[in-house]
C-alpha cells in the first residue's frame, strides 16, 4: 500500500466548521478516512500541516513537507450533514510546476496526470497524484500572479475540494454561504464553492461524484 494522508491540520475554529455542516468533535473533523485537525486561528493561517502514513523517511516534497504517521488507517467517517463522503483533492500551488513534480516524484511516487491548459480559477497548468483515496493537485501560480514571481519559493498547501453525495443537500444546509453549482472540468461533475461569507479560514469546494481527475 502506498502513501496516505492520515491527517490534514487547518489554522481554523471548530465552531466555524460545525456551522458550515461539519461534524466537529474534540477540535476535529473525520472526514472520509482523514482527520482534519482544526487548530485555531491562533496556530498560523491555511493549511499549516499535514501527516502520511508509508513514508519512507523524512520527505520535503518542495516545501510540503508532511510529518510521518503510524498511526493505523482510519475507517471511513459517516457523511458530513452538509453530505460530504471524502476528501476529493488536496490542493497546493506552486511557482514551478515541473521543480515540484520533480521534487515529489524523487521520493518515489509517480503523477498520474499532467494537465497544461489553465485551470477555472485562471492559474496555470497542474499536476495530480494519488495519496490514498486523496489526490494531491499541484498547481502552478498564473504568470501574473504575484507569487509567481518568486520562482525560489516553495509550494504551498492551499485548499480542499471535498466530494459529497448531494449538491442539494449541501445547498441546503449552507444556503447563501454556497456558490453557483456550475459543470467540473471532470465530465459528468459538478462544482460549488464555498463563499467567504461562511468565515472558513481556507478555499473549500464541492464536488458531486465522478470520475476523478487523476
Amino acid at each position: 500500500m502506498g502513501p496516505d494522508i492520515d491527517e490534514i491540520v487547518v489554522a481554523d475554529e471548530p465552531g466555524t466548521w460545525r456551522a458550515a455542516g461539519f461534524d466537529v468533535g474534540e477540535g476535529h473533523c473525520d472526514i472520509g478516512t482523514v482527520r482534519v485537525v482544526l487548530a485555531g486561528r491562533d496556530a498560523g493561517r491555511g493549511i499549516i500541516g499535514w501527516s502520511m502514513r508509508s513514508l519512507d523517511g523524512d520527505v520535503d516534497f518542495d516545501g510540503l513537507r508532511p510529518s510521518r504517521s503510524d498511526a493505523p488507517p482510519r475507517t471511513p467517517a459517516p457523511p458530513q450533514p452538509n453530505s460530504v463522503t471524502a476528501i476529493d483533492h488536496l490542493v497546493a500551488f506552486t511557482p514551478d510546476r515541473d521543480r515540484t513534480v520533480a521534487a515529489i516524484e524523487a521520493t518515489g511516487l509517480s503523477v498520474r496526470r499532467v494537465r497544461d491548459e489553465p485551470s477555472p480559477g485562471g492559474a496555470g497548468g497542474q499536476a495530480f497524484f494519488w495519496l490514498g483515496e486523496v489526490i494531491l493537485e499541484v498547481i502552478e501560480y498564473a504568470p501574473d500572479s504575484p507569487r509567481a514571481t518568486d520562482r525560489d519559493a516553495p509550494a504551498r498547501l492551499w485548499g480542499l475540494a471535498l466530494a459529497v453525495d448531494s449538491m442539494e443537500r449541501c445547498a441546503e444546509v449552507l444556503g447563501e454561504n454556497l456558490g453557483t453549482p456550475r459543470d467540473a472540468v471532470q465530465p459528468g461533475r459538478r462544482i460549488a464553492t464555498l463563499r467567504r461569507s461562511a468565515g472558513l479560514a481556507i478555499p473549500i469546494a464541492f464536488m458531486t461524484p465522478g470520475p476523478r481527475a487523476a
